[in-house]
């Protein structure tokens, strides 16, 4: 992914999405693009128009963190966006390489069985470790129960964002299939600022891109997020409706990595749902498998 136009087409989807009104200024008339025009950006970061049109090119190289802080500040950045600006400077000046997550040349990651045991003592709840692709790479097992569909089919390769756009399963799985189809791209793209030279992304997106409208429209968005608490409705094919919260928590021994619980509110009937799923579960994986039903 070629930085210099990563960052033109960021600033300016960032400045197009920000109204005059938005910004403190006076509309105007004879507006011929929507959002700020670059001499308004420049005012609000206290900078040359000329300088503001350099940056916006993408010549990101050497600029300092007071300068990308005006700019963030001018364009309304949220801290997600400020972060991916500052993946892309770093990328810019080459000050990255010690940021980037360690490369596993020569074979797949497998994880520690620490990791794998911590996972399985998770009971309540699925559980899953992800990188910023949306590879799932380890699992307790009601996350391999609750992700079914995921796992049903080799094609997905146990990916959530090739899941969520190529499979049909999963317009079932997710009732809120367009917030989710954002968020996962908002991830790939934060991602792609973050490690800009990941050949199995680069792959990733070009494939989507390819195959699937819905993802390529999303991604000429260039929006970012991230993706650390909140809430999901899922609909499983085994016990129906599910609302679960989840958190997502960094790695710290492993860069780049994301542990993900699910939760249900106590005593809910997506707490009820989690157990018949795991119970589920644990039949299917000792070698029988009857659906169960709901009372």
């Amino acid at each position: 992914m070629d930085n210099r136009e990563e960052v033109r087409e960021f600033l300016t989807s960032r400045r197009a999405k920000i109204t005059p009104e938005q910004a403190g200024l006076p509309a105007g008339s004879r507006r011929r693009v929507p959002g700020l025009r670059r001499s308004e950006v420049a005012a609000l970061a206290d900078m040359s128009v000329e300088y503001y049109a350099k940056l916006e090119r993408g010549s990101l190289a050497g600029v300092s963190p007071a300068v990308l802080e005006a700019v963030a500040r001018a364009l309304r950045l949220d801290d997600a966006e400020r972060a991916h600006l500052l993946h892309l400077a770093q990328t810019a000046d080459g000050s990255d390489a010690l940021t980037r997550p360690r490369r596993r040349a020569g074979r797949p990651w497998t994880p520690h069985r620490s990791l794998q045991w911590t996972l399985d003592a998770i009971t309540a709840g699925p559980a899953f470790v992800r990188n910023g692709r949306m590879d799932v790479l380890a699992a307790n097992q009601l996350a391999r129960a609750f992700y079914a569909d995921l796992y049903a089919l080799p094609r997905n390769r146990a990916n959530l964002a090739r899941f969520n756009f190529l499979d049909p399963a999963a317009r079932r799985f997710y009732p809120d299939w367009d917030l989710v189809a954002d968020t996962a791209v908002a991830i790939l793209r934060a991602e792609a600022g973050r490690d800009p030279y990941d050949r199995a992304l680069h792959d990733l997106v070009g494939e989507l891109s390819t195959r699937s409208e819905e993802f390529r429209t999303r991604w000429g968005a260039h929006d970012v997020r991230h993706h650390g608490t909140g809430t999901k409705r899922f609909h499983h094919p085994a016990v129906g409706e599910l609302t679960l919260a989840y958190e997502g928590l960094e790695m710290a021994a492993e860069p780049g990595l994301t542990l993900t619980v699910y939760t249900a509110e106590p005593g809910s009937p997506s707490e009820e749902g989690l157990r018949l799923l795991a119970s589920w579960a644990a039949t299917q994986e000792a070698g029988s498998a009857p659906q169960p039903t709901r009372s």
